[in-house]
């Protein structure tokens, strides 16, 4: 589904509970470059040769990962037998902690980015450049060279970089289509048509124009104040400005789309609880009919719309286009990236064989059954795209992506395509979106970075900061004649270090 986000939570300093070799900081460099070829043969279970048992962590899941239909095919397939831990869902880094200054025997374990950065920063795992140059024929074939260097520390690799679904739009505006037709409004194409079309819904059907919730940042808006990316996987959302990235944070026009939200704020045509709501209120309030239009996920449409229906079972859903910027051009901010890494334990036993399993898993048979299972059995083929045959796949691969270490990036975003094809109404909006937004996707340069030290840091700090200060203004709880001294804090608080390890990273990486 759609790109994992990344676990924020950090690492307390394991140096001094772990015995350990190879630990550095975190400052990236371009001297390693993805492993190289190899004329080695794709591993291949030897069937007169014992393998041995393998015992995996993989992050919380409302599962047990060990009865899956998933898990027995691959130990099936590869000839490895492997047994699943997870993590707890609170507190899983203190959970991760005491599992590493036990150096408790896992084979492998499936990292969050500050998780990994902190075990590789602590010595806590193998490099593994030399491994996968020798064993890893299949993870070199179909794991891009953006992606190895996104997992590179002090210019080694310590994991498998594990990217997802591809380059995708997650939201749209979505607005009540039957009061659009009533009213006689067109959909609007830029942000002066949004405002008139908010302001005349407001007065003629006595409703709030957009509702909306927590962050101040609003996806379709933004981009028209030429600030394309803002919120993607752990920053804060970056640009290239004359070669060099300067956070959305310090763009003169953010202050600028800051003064506009709170124009529609004071004139009630947004949310007056906007700095409350939480994700399920702003839908309550477009399905009960009190707002007209929200900024809603792909995977959230089946919900909307039943819900709509049955409270006003004569409603119509319309949306958006995205809105063009002042420039005449449209942005949409799009979601890509590394969702986690695949790390081995320093004192894992038989990392040769561990290595030799992950790429056997990346086999193009293999991994094609791991991730979407059999034709005709789970899936089935329909004018070159794959459907889900229900409710069979529902029941044995609904959890498949938990068994993912690494995916081949050209196939899986064509594979995973079917797990938004199990609802018509998911499948009608996610198609939309993708359209709407095809040729128009900005994403962040950092997208691919590998977890930075210095925004692992400060990054949720200061998102935080950010999202306070900007309610406060919107709402009017605070002077936006404040911004610059906002900025000044931002810089001194955090922010000019990030900006030094981003433009470090990316004057090494950037093409």
């Amino acid at each position: 589904m759609v790109k994992k986000m990344l676990v924020l939570m950090s690492i307390t300093s394991m140096a001094a509970a772990i015995t350990a070799c190879g630990g550095s900081t975190q400052t990236t460099t371009s001297s390693s470059t993805t492993p190289a070829a190899s004329t080695a043969p794709v591993a291949t279970v030897e069937a007169n040769k014992p393998k041995p048992e393998f015992k995996a962590l993989l992050q919380y899941a409302r599962f047990d990962p060990n009865t899956e239909v998933v898990a027995k095919f691959l130990n099936e397939k590869t000839g490895y037998k492997v047994t699943y831990d997870m993590l707890p869902v609170e507190n899983p880094d203190d959970k991760l902690n005491l599992l590493m200054a036990n150096k408790e025997k896992y084979a492998y374990m499936l990292l969050s980015g500050p998780q990994y950065s902190k075990l590789a920063a602590s010595g806590a795992l193998e490099p593994i450049d030399e491994l996968v140059n020798k064993y890893g024929t299949n993870m070199k074939n179909v794991i891009s060279q953006t992606s190895w260097n996104g997992a590179k520390l002090n210019g080694k690799i310590f994991g498998i970089p594990q990217t997802g679904s591809g380059t995708i739009v997650n939201t749209q505006l979505i607005v009540r289509q039957d009061w659009m037709d009533e009213l006689g409004l067109k959909a609007p194409t830029t942000r002066d048509e949004l405002y008139t079309v908010l302001k005349t819904l407001k007065e003629k059907k006595n409703v709030m124009g957009l509702s909306g919730g927590k962050s101040p940042l609003l996806p379709e808006v933004l981009p028209t104040f030429g600030i394309p990316m803002v919120q993607s996987n752990a920053t804060t959302g970056w640009q290239d400005v004359n070669g060099k990235l300067v956070n959305a944070i310090e763009n003169p026009n953010m202050k600028k789309y800051v003064e506009f939200m709170k124009k529609l704020y004071t004139e009630k045509l947004i949310d007056q609880e906007w700095s409350l709501n939480q994700a399920n209120k702003v839908i309550e309030n477009f399905t009960s009919g009190k707002a007209a239009i929200i900024s809603n996920a792909y995977f959230n449409a089946p919900t909307v719309q039943n819900a709509l229906l049955k409270n006003s079972p004569n409603a119509k859903i319309g949306s958006f286009p995205y809105l063009k910027g002042d420039d005449g051009k449209v942005q949409v901010m799009g979601s890509a990236g590394i969702s986690f890494y695949v790390g081995i334990p320093k004192w894992a036993d038989n990392k040769e064989d561990i290595i030799k399993y992950l790429d056997l898993k990346l086999d193009k048979d293999i991994f094609k059954e791991a991730a979407i299972g059999k034709e005709g059995v789970h899936y089935k083929m329909e004018n070159g795209n794959y459907f889900p045959i229900l409710p069979k796949f529902n029941d044995e691969y609904n959890n498949a992506s938990t068994f993912l270490t690494g995916v081949d990036e050209k196939n899986y975003p064509i594979y995973w395509q079917a797990r938004v094809r199990k609802d018509p109404i998911l499948t009608e909006s996610f198609t939309k979106i993708q359209e709407a937004a095809k040729g128009n996707i900005v994403l962040d340069p950092l997208a691919f970075a590998p977890p930075l030290e210095a925004i692992g840091k400060y990054n949720l700090k200061l998102q935080k900061l950010m999202e306070d200060t900007f309610l406060k203004y919107i709402t009017g709880a605070e002077p936006i004649e404040n911004y610059d001294k906002f900025v000044a804090q931002w810089k001194a608080e955090g922010g000019d270090e990030m900006t030094k390890a981003a433009n470090e990273w990316y004057a090494a990486n950037k093409k």
